[in-house]
Formats: structure tokens, sequence, C-alpha cells
């Protein structure tokens, strides 16, 4: 499966995605039911509030991503203890936009 991963652009500067990129390769943690998958892209959702993750997740849906995923940093809080106060209304216009084409992964280890 091809993936595309959106991630907080708040914790750029302190994690490059190591975790997530090592997860997907070895098809562990949230990737354990697809086996490894391709990553498409990993981007940031533009900051606060997440305006660009809807635009960025299309785009990587049309270079054949077959499913959004959400990075942990968005929705457990990894690494900065602190999860996206925006995380649901991003993830309903995500779908909104991507409607049945993709599917939605909410996390990432």
């Amino acid at each position: 499966m091809k993936v595309g991963i959106i991630r907080c652009q708040l914790t750029e500067d302190i994690c490059p995605g190591t975790t997530d990129f090592r997860i997907a390769r070895e098809g562990t943690l949230a990737f354990a039911e697809t086996g490894p998958v391709e990553i498409v892209g990993f981007v940031s959702c533009g900051g606060c509030c997440g305006k660009k993750a809807v635009v960025r997740a299309k785009m990587m849906v049309d270079r054949g991503a077959e499913a959004i995923v959400f990075a942990s940093c968005m929705t457990r809080g990894n690494p900065i203890g602190f999860p996206c106060p925006y995380f649901e209304d991003i993830k309903s216009a995500v779908k909104e936009k991507i409607g049945m084409t993709s599917r939605i992964i909410e996390w990432t280890h």
C-alpha cells in the first residue's frame, strides 16, 4: 500500500520522522494490518490550524497514496506531549476532500 503522511508542523524542529519511516518500512504498529508500506509523501499540516493539510492530502492522493496517515504527533502528541487541538476538524476536512478514494489512518506509532 502507498501512503501519504501528514505531521504536525510544530514538531519538525525536534522530530525528523525516523520512527514513522521505520515502522512504515517494517509494517509494524499502525501498519501491522497492511504490512510494509511505501511512503509517497511526508508533509506537515502547514501549521496551526492545519488548513494546508487538506490540499496536501489531496496532492498525495493524486500522486498515488491509497491512505492518508496522520502521524502520532498530531493524534497522540508524540514527542512533545501535546496532541493537535484541531485534529478532529482537520481529519473531517481531509475525509470530505478525498472522499472514499483513500483510507484514513489516525496514528503511526
